[in-house]
């Protein structure tokens, strides 16, 4: 997994750092800064998923999860299902 923290975007609520200490920390103006960089280790994947969906601000994206779109809109690669998903 992969995450960026989008630090224009926080208001700086600290939630990330409730559910993912290890991964976060909050500097002294209380806006988050990302400890280590973009990739997640498999073990803390599920903290940074909790942090990720409970951000207010919609601050934390999930870089693996991205679609890179054509110009009319359309996916310009098809979605294919996750290991262990029962998507088809």
């Amino acid at each position: 997994m992969r995450i960026k923290l989008d630090r224009t975007v926080c208001d700086g609520f600290g939630a990330c750092a409730v559910h993912a200490p290890d991964l976060f920390d909050m500097d002294d103006w209380g806006y988050p800064t990302l400890r280590g960089g973009n990739d997640i280790a498999p073990e803390d994947e599920a903290a940074a998923r909790r942090a990720l969906l409970d951000c207010p601000a919609h601050a934390i994206i999930d870089l693996d999860d991205r679609v890179p779109l054509l110009a009319g809109g359309e996916a310009a690669v098809a979605r294919t299902s996750r290991p262990g998903s029962s998507a088809e």
